[in-house]
This record gives C-alpha cells, sequence and structure tokens, in this order.
C-alpha cells in the first residue's frame, strides 16, 4: 500500500512541475460585413442570376459585370418604380454605355424608357457632343454636369435615385444631375424627339451596352415608396 501511495504522489509531482499546454490561438475575427440599410444586391459578384436579355454579351470578371464589345441591353429580371441605385463604374478610353431605368425589355431603351448616359467625357471623339449625351445625363432630355468623372481606368461611385417624375443622378458625391422630367418636356424634349419612356411609372434597369468595354460592381437598390 505504501508503495502504491508512493507511486501517486511521485506522479502528481511529476504533473505539477510540467509545463502548462500552451493556451490554442485566437480565432481569427469574423470579416465585418458591410450593409445599408433597406438595400438590396442585384450582383452576387459571381454569376448572372436575376439578370435577363443579352447573357452573352456580359461577363463576370474580378467581381464585376463587364460589357463586352459585343455586349448590348442587359436587363434586371424584375422591374422597378421608385427606387436608389447605388453602383460603380469602370471606363474605358472614349466607351460609351447607359443604364436604363424604367424601360421595357423591348425597343430603344433611351425612348421607350429612360436612359442615363455612361460615356467617357474626355475622349477627344466626344468633343463635339450634345450637351444631354454625357455622363450622367437623361439621354436627349437633361443635361449633366460634367466636371466629376474620374481618370479612365479607376472605379466611380454613382447614384440614381428616382421618385415619381424627380430624377438625381450623383457622381462620385457630387449631385450633377437632378431634374424633373415632367417639366423637362412640356415643350419639347432637348433632342426634339418623341421620349414615349418618359411616361412610364415602372420598368426594368439595365446597362446598354454600344460596342465598348464598361465594367460594374457593387451594384445594389433600395425600393422606396413615394
Amino acid at each position: 500500500m505504501p508503495t502504491l501511495l508512493n507511486t501517486w504522489i511521485v506522479v502528481c509531482l511529476i504533473l505539477w512541475q510540467s509545463p502548462a499546454a500552451p493556451p490554442p490561438p485566437p480565432r481569427a475575427a469574423s470579416p465585418a460585413v458591410t450593409t445599408e440599410v433597406g438595400f438590396v444586391s442585384l450582383f452576387d459578384g459571381k454569376t448572372l442570376d436575376g439578370w435577363v436579355g443579352d447573357i452573352k454579351g456580359y461577363a463576370v470578371d474580378g467581381g464585376a459585370i463587364t460589357c463586352l464589345p459585343s455586349g448590348s441591353n442587359l436587363f434586371t429580371a424584375k422591374e422597378y418604380a421608385d427606387f436608389h441605385l447605388k453602383f460603380e463604374v469602370q471606363l474605358t478610353a472614349g466607351a460609351n454605355n447607359g443604364i436604363a431605368i424604367r424601360a421595357p425589355d423591348a425597343g430603344d431603351a433611351a425612348f421607350a424608357g429612360i436612359e442615363i448616359q455612361v460615356l467617357d467625357n474626355t475622349d477627344p471623339k466626344h468633343s463635339n457632343l450634345k450637351p444631354w449625351q454625357y455622363h450622367g445625363s437623361i439621354y436627349g432630355v437633361v443635361p449633366a454636369k460634367r466636371e466629376f468623372l474620374k481618370p479612365v481606368g479607376e472605379w466611380n461611385a454613382e447614384e440614381i435615385i428616382v421618385r415619381g417624375s424627380h430624377i438625381q443622378v450623383v457622381l462620385n458625391d457630387h449631385m450633377i444631375l437632378d431634374a424633373d422630367i415632367a417639366k423637362a418636356a412640356t415643350e419639347g424634349t432637348m433632342d426634339g424627339k418623341l421620349h414615349p419612356g418618359l411616361r412610364r411609372q415602372s420598368g426594368h434597369i439595365g446597362f446598354l451596352g454600344h460596342g465598348d468595354k464598361v465594367s460594374f460592381r457593387n451594384i445594389r437598390i433600395k425600393e422606396m415608396l413615394r
């Protein structure tokens, strides 16, 4: 019995003198998730799920939707009425595209719906355009201010806010367009053409390719009540 007791004493002394096992490394913190109240993403960063139209004319590249040289019109499957749209856009030299709002899924969105211009204002080939053809303008209807595009290749943050007949465009934190389309067209549009889309109350949002590479990312929307 004494022998067994002595053995237990020795074991306990060894355990007591042994260095404690190192604590497990701290768990890495979960990455922060940026949320904007009321906004939902229109693009998962990997696929064109939720988009219809010229799917083959656009590619998902590096977390962005990129219009290929062959790209034409790519629309949201869902229709929207009043909303706050946020996205980033990257232009290539001389690039031309557009954002369709309240558009049908057929016809020329600039007339059957409403087109917000997407354009590299700085390219010499665009030096003689009409005022309503530059970036952020409501095509054919209301011109936008031109000073706030970043250099070609950089990402621009843009917002389009639509409520009733009131449309605003914010580019890199600068308001470049603030218009009431009901008043803007009372005496005819600036391009002198019919724009029945100005009377539409809802429709698709889309990208309107014109044969140039343009990329869009971080596309999200908040629907609003009037």
